[in-house]
Parts: C-alpha cells; sequence; structure tokens
C-alpha cells in the first residue's frame, strides 16, 4: 500500500511540474521541428527518399510477381492489381509527390 501512495503521489507531483513548463518546451519542441520540416534540404531528402522507395517497391512488385505468377490466390492478385492502378495516380499519402 505504501508503494502504491508513493507511486501516486510521485506522479501527481510530475503532472504539476510537467504541466507548468511542459507547454512552453513543448511549443519550443513544435517550432524547431516545422522549421526542420520546412529546411529545402530536408524536403529534398524526404522527396528523395519517398522516390527511392517507390522504385523498390515497384522493383519488389514486379520480381515477386514474375516468380509466384499463376499461382496467387485470384483475391490477393485482384488486391495487387488494384494498389498497381492506385499507385498509377503519381500523388502519394504523404503529399510529397510533385513538391
Amino acid at each position: 500500500m505504501r508503494y502504491k501512495l508513493t507511486f501516486i503521489a510521485g506522479l501527481a507531483l510530475g503532472y504539476v511540474l510537467g504541466t507548468r513548463a511542459g507547454r512552453e518546451r513543448y511549443e519550443k519542441l513544435k517550432k524547431s521541428a516545422r522549421q526542420v520540416a520546412q529546411n529545402p534540404a530536408v524536403r529534398n531528402a524526404a522527396e528523395s527518399a519517398a522516390h527511392n522507395g517507390r522504385d523498390f517497391a515497384g522493383k519488389a512488385l514486379h520480381t515477386v510477381s514474375d516468380k509466384v505468377g499463376d499461382r496467387m490466390p485470384s483475391s490477393v492478385a485482384e488486391r495487387v492489381r488494384s494498389l498497381r492502378e492506385r499507385g498509377q495516380s503519381g500523388e502519394d499519402d504523404w503529399g510529397t509527390t510533385n513538391t
């Protein structure tokens, strides 16, 4: 029982102290993260990584498709077909394409 009370007291103290200094520190971290994300070098690196990832995924898809071929169940083949068609739009879910 004593340990539970000590834990609860420590949790309450941490919460109170954290809320006093927490918001200011959070805003500083948020501002820093925004500045890093808006840096052109970071944006170019993210775009390059996304492009390379799409290239590697496409190569892997073709390699697996060639090796697996007709042995794939029709439900899986249909899902792969729908994903392939979805990927043809040129825009990804992250909004990094064409930036």
